[in-house]
Order: structure tokens, then C-alpha cells, then sequence
């Protein structure tokens, strides 16, 4: 009996640790086409999924759990170079694996940002009018930050 209490107790700890975006859908035709990298659904060829800090990779997954569906990159990690071609900025958290641009299909942006305003794993925020997606870093906030720090259009 003590036995069958403690594995019971065991399940219901380590399903604590289960994120719910193993439970995140990724079909319908706002994922036709796209391609995976490393699990992740990205727009194009040049978005680098694999180096995300586990931080930000907590973040995404919050995101996806959160509404049920997969997120979608635009941009992940980039090196010094293709940094610089796309005008990112010189000290831009992409360079360090911690940010991602990305959207939800069928998410209306707005949700996407209020979504990120209360979640404690998103340091940083831009909301780029006129885009379809959203950037989240994982920096520290600055003491007294009770929300991310917003930029472009948040």
C-alpha cells in the first residue's frame, strides 16, 4: 500500500513538471508548409531554433501551453553577420540566444502582447506596428520591473 501511495505521489510531482505545450496543437493551414527546426516551427530557412537559452525556451513554451498552439519564428539566434545584414542591433539578445521573434496562427497579436506582459520569463518586448509578430527576450528586468521592458510599438 505504501508503495502504490508513493509511486501516486510521484506521478502527480512529475506531471507538475510536464509543460503544457506538449499539449500545444501545430496543424491547420497556418502551419501548411512550414518547416520544423528542432521542434520549433519556423517561417524560413535562416531562423535558428536550436540555440535558445532554457529560459527562453521556458518563455516559448509558456506562450504555447498557454493558447494551445505552436508557436511560429521569424527569428531565433543569429551570428554577428546575419545580425548585421538584417539591421539588428549591435547588442541585440539574439546574438546571445536569448530572444525570439514569433507569432501564433489564428492569435491575434494583441493577446500575444498582453499574454507576454504578465508572464514573468519575458524581460524584453517589441511589438513592431504593422508586423505580424512579437519579440521576446529573456534579459533581467531592471529592479522595481514589474512588466517586461517594451520597445517599438508596445
Amino acid at each position: 500500500m505504501k508503495s502504490l501511495f508513493a509511486a501516486a505521489a510521484l506521478a502527480i510531482t512529475l506531471a507538475g513538471c510536464v509543460p503544457m505545450a506538449m499539449f500545444a496543437n501545430g496543424s491547420g493551414s497556418g502551419y501548411r508548409g512550414l518547416k520544423s527546426d528542432w521542434g520549433t516551427y519556423v517561417s524560413h530557412n535562416n531562423v535558428n531554433a536550436f540555440c535558445l537559452t532554457p529560459k527562453l525556451r521556458m518563455a516559448i513554451w509558456d506562450f504555447e501551453g498557454h493558447f494551445g498552439r505552436k508557436v511560429v519564428m521569424n527569428s531565433g539566434f543569429r551570428d554577428a553577420h546575419y545580425n548585421a545584414k538584417v539591421g539588428g542591433a549591435s547588442r541585440s539578445f539574439h546574438t546571445k540566444c536569448m530572444a525570439a521573434d514569433f507569432y501564433i496562427p489564428g492569435v491575434p497579436k494583441a493577446q500575444l502582447i498582453a499574454f507576454a506582459m504578465g508572464n514573468g520569463y519575458v524581460g524584453g518586448l517589441g511589438c513592431y506596428p504593422g508586423r505580424t509578430f512579437i519579440h521576446i527576450d529573456v534579459r533581467e528586468r531592471p529592479r522595481g520591473y514589474r512588466r517586461p521592458v517594451t520597445f517599438n510599438g508596445c
